[in-house]
């Protein structure tokens, strides 16, 4: 079926573009470029050649307006707001124990987004981008202006991850001196989602502010959960070439996780739940300040410094027994103790960047430079006995059953060049250098069970690289308004501290073990024509290397290793392709603004060296399609969206079925979503629409442990209605 969308996609492309071929435009060289994005059509665009210091010329990237899209924004509903970037993967687990959907491209693991580089206002807001790359808090899509994906090459700007980077762009707080929203939304399963937002600029000050409140009963039993998220951000104009700013982000919530189910539990009832003592909560907080000075007409600086002070607390019936053992009172009338776990996160991050152009044999170029240091502290422990009760209790009745100290330094330096050949051809080398340390220290439970000592500790493990990435993009400007683009670049993905844990006393895990890295390719034509058509159809190619896995060798006795065990292949197709049909291809508006996008996907990603060669990557659907129709009339507009996402296996192994759940294949899905909005002349805006329309029963994720064991089942048909008014 998605193979059947691509090809009329592919036709419509092909078809506009003939019957309204553009002559190419005589180009004449202006001293500056200052195109920040090119919003087409119906709230997906492209960032210009470059915009913040930051170089995009030649780099496959999307920039999604959060306004002009109707969705579910009271949930953050990941499939309706950002799933038409094509090839967009995403775990949703948001009913299983975490605030926010994790995401992936191209075959990489989706699982909370641990390969995708997570950022708002331009600065990291994952637990450690290093050793524990997951993404807890997202601001609420009511309060996000922007968002802005680079995939591939993000590797010389941004550092790690392979999967490129994503940055949530809050709103800015308008001109006026005071503007202001206000929302209340309710939905199915008990759902009640509140938001207000001040925001304004006075004099030479300008502010933006937020609290959401949101709780939700939840769609399965016992997955009730509660969150505040916060923001304030000033920004201070000295004069025109100075602002400053100050940035504080908070989110405090309570969350009850329903546990994972077997296949078989998951086809008698989803909604069933055999854990009801789980609890997590993952108070989030980040200070940011930033400079920016604009030098001149030519050259600009920037620093940003972010500080992040976060934890995670969990008390819960861990995975001993798998998802089938349900969580009973025992013949002494009480339950067994539940397992209590604390994660604490300290990091701070400074990105200096430097953007100036500059002529060359009579043509503008660009430079872009910046420097980067950072360092992340985690403390995690695990394995204690917690109480017999229900709630939410953190007490401890015995010692920890891990104890470790994780610690990473980062020092890296990047150069990117823009040269324009003539009016239409742009050629971006660059180049990345990393130093890393990564430090180990403390116990951890003994998990190879391969003697009869419980624990195993560090003592201090400390590994220290540093590496050279390099990369060259290139585009050709075929019209005012499409471009050709090709882009390699190498990225990589440093060792996370689960691989640097201590697991057996004795398992070993290798001396040289080595960073994953990749190259990635990318290969495309993208643009619009007139305002009918807006495309981008591109291929890729991504050779991930060094993977990370645990093998059993052989000496005196045989034991576990930990070491880079092979590598993987991913190659495939994306294409976005919309169509104004209405006020487009008929220019008449009298019955109003229809348009229909469609975005599709194909992956192939395939081990190909290793124990597992020539098995399929985990988590990587062959085919995502999502086909969308957008309707405007006057003060009305509504979407409806199409969604169908491949099956994949859960395991690298590729089994088929496992009797405990934890590994197996994740079937097919096909979803529909309806958003509809009426705007009154005042400022005041009606919303309602329903998510998976047809109330389909299906599931991103298999886990072995948190949240799970087992399968975690995602939300089933749910209907919302609210209303918002500006002032």
């Amino acid at each position: 079926m998605g193979r059947k969308y691509a090809c009329i996609s592919l036709f419509i492309l092909l078809l506009v573009t003939a019957s309204n071929a553009q002559k190419i435009d005589s180009l004449q060289q202006i001293k500056e470029v200052n195109i920040i994005t090119y919003k087409a059509m119906n709230g997906i665009g492209r960032m210009g050649d470059e915009a913040n210091q930051i170089i995009y010329s030649g780099k496959k990237n999307e920039v999604l307006q959060i306004d002009s899209m109707d969705a579910n924004k009271a949930i953050n509903n990941t499939r309706q707001i950002i799933g038409r970037i094509p090839g967009l993967n995403i775990i949703e687990t948001e009913s299983g124990g975490f605030t926010a959907n994790g995401i992936g491209f191209r075959g990489l693991n989706p699982y909370q987004s641990i390969e995708t580089n997570t950022r708002q206002n331009g600065y990291n807001i994952s637990a450690d981008i290093f050793g524990y790359n997951e993404a807890y808090y997202l601001p609420p899509m009511e309060a996000v202006k922007e968002i802005v994906f680079l995939r591939g090459a993000s590797s010389l700007a941004f550092g790690p991850q392979i999967g490129g980077m994503i940055n949530y762009e809050l709103k800015d707080g308008g001109k006026k001196p005071l503007e202001g929203t206000f929302s209340q939304t309710l939905g199915s399963y008990g759902m009640y989602n509140s938001f207000l937002s001040l925001g304004g600029t006075y004099k030479k000050v300008q502010y933006y502010g937020f609290l959401q409140f949101r709780f939700m009963e939840g769609w399965r039993q016992n997955s009730q959960q509660d969150q505040l998220s916060g923001y304030a951000g000033v920004k201070y104009n000295p004069t025109n070439k100075l602002q400053l700013g100050l940035e504080y982000t908070a989110l405090r919530n309570t969350i009850r996780m329903p546990g994972g189910l077997t296949d078989s539990l998951f086809k008698a009832n989803p909604q069933q739940s055999l854990r009801s003592r789980n609890w997590l909560q993952s108070p989030w907080n980040i200070v940011a300040g930033t400079i920016q000075y604009k030098m001149n007409e030519q050259s600009s600086i920037s620093l940003k410094s972010a500080f992040l002070y976060s934890q995670r607390d969990l008390v819960w019936r861990n995975e001993d027994g798998g998802p089938g053992v349900k969580d009973t009172i025992t013949p002494s009338l009480n339950y067994i103790p539940r397992e209590v776990e604390h994660e604490y996160f300290r990091s701070i991050t400074n990105e200096l960047r430097f953007l100036t152009h500059y002529t060359l044999g009579g043509t503008q170029q660009t430079l872009a430079v910046g420097v980067r240091y950072a360092y992340a502290f985690l403390k995690r422990q695990h394995g204690a006995q917690g109480t017999t009760g229900s709630d939410l209790d953190y007490t401890t009745t015995s010692g920890w059953g891990g104890d470790m100290n994780f610690y990473n330094t980062n020092v890296a330096g990047f150069a990117e060049n823009t040269f324009r050949i003539g009016e239409r051809f742009n050629i971006t080398p660059g180049l990345r250098y990393e130093y890393l340390q990564s430090i180990a220290d403390g116990f951890d439970e003994n998990t190879a069970g391969d003697s009869k000592d419980p624990y195993v500790y560090a003592n201090m493990q400390k590994r220290t690289r540093s590496f050279l990435l390099g990369g060259l993009g290139l585009q050709y400007r075929s019209s005012a308004y499409t471009n050709f683009y090709a882009n390699y670049s190498q990225s990589y993905h440093p060792i996370s501290y689960q691989e640097l844990t201590p697991f057996g006393t004795i398992a070993r895990i290798d001396p040289n073990l080595k960073d994953a890295s990749a190259d990635n390719l990318d290969l495309g034509y993208r643009g619009s024509v007139r305002n009918i058509l807006n495309f981008d159809a591109g291929l890729f190619y991504l050779l991930y290397k060094n993977r990370i896995g645990t093998i059993y060798k052989t000496d005196t006795v045989t034991y576990a290793y930990r070491t880079n065990t092979g590598n993987s292949e991913h190659k495939g197709l994306e294409t976005y392709v919309e169509l104004n049909i209405l006020g487009g291809l008929i220019p008449t508006k009298r019955f109003g603004k229809l348009s229909i996008y469609n975005s599709y996907a194909y992956v192939d990603a395939r081990y190909v060296s290793g124990d597992y060669s020539g098995n399929q990557v985990e988590y990587a659907p062959k085919q995502i399609e999502r086909v969308g129709l957008n309707y405007r009339i006057s003060r009305f507009s509504c979407n409806l969206q199409y969604s169908f996402t491949a099956s994949s296996f859960g395991d690298a192994a590729n089994v088929n079925y496992s009797p405990d759940a934890l590994a197996g294949i994740i079937p097919a899905y096909h979803l529909i979503d309806f958003s509809a909005s009426y705007r009154l002349k005042k400022g005041i805006e009606f919303k309602a629409g329903v998510n998976n329309m047809t109330d389909e029963k299906y599931f991103t994720l298999r886990t072995t442990e948190y949240p799970g064991p087992g399968i975690i089942p995602s939300v089933g048909r749910m209907f919302y209605a609210g209303v918002s008014a500006n002032f």
